[in-house]
């Protein structure tokens, strides 16, 4: 039980860290600038940010998207208005080619006749 347990939480890390990877790719495509934590200052602030959902902060009259993630890379994306619509556009480019990918994997498993391979168990 506590192996099972140990196992889905490796895996839900794994999902997570996968999840931020993609978001911070499609954030560095759509023109969000990275800034690394890499003083000790800059990496306490980090952590006491909303980790890994864009939080719209105003800066000097202007709107800026803030994208921190003290887990994978300790860093902060910063990105204007203009780059948080290119995100945005990136973003459900990515969630329709990756629905497009599931229908087409889907209709390949239902396409296989698991029938002609014989009985499936355990006794095997």
């Amino acid at each position: 039980m506590v192996l099972v347990a140990g196992v889905l939480a490796v895996a839900l890390a794994i999902g997570c860290t996968g999840q931020a990877i993609r978001t911070e790719r499609l954030l560095a495509a759509a023109g969000f600038q990275m800034r690394l934590a890499n003083t000790p200052e800059r990496e306490a602030n980090l952590k006491a940010m909303t980790q890994h959902q864009l939080i719209p902060h105003e800066e000097n009259g202007s709107l800026r998207f803030v994208y921190a993630d003290a887990d994978y890379c300790k860093c902060v994306y910063v990105g204007t208005e203009a780059a948080y619509q290119r995100y945005q556009k990136y973003a459900m480019r990515q969630d329709r080619a990756d629905t497009q990918l599931e229908a087409a994997q889907m209709n390949e498993d239902a396409a296989m006749s698991w029938g002609m391979w014989g009985p499936w168990g355990p006794w095997y």
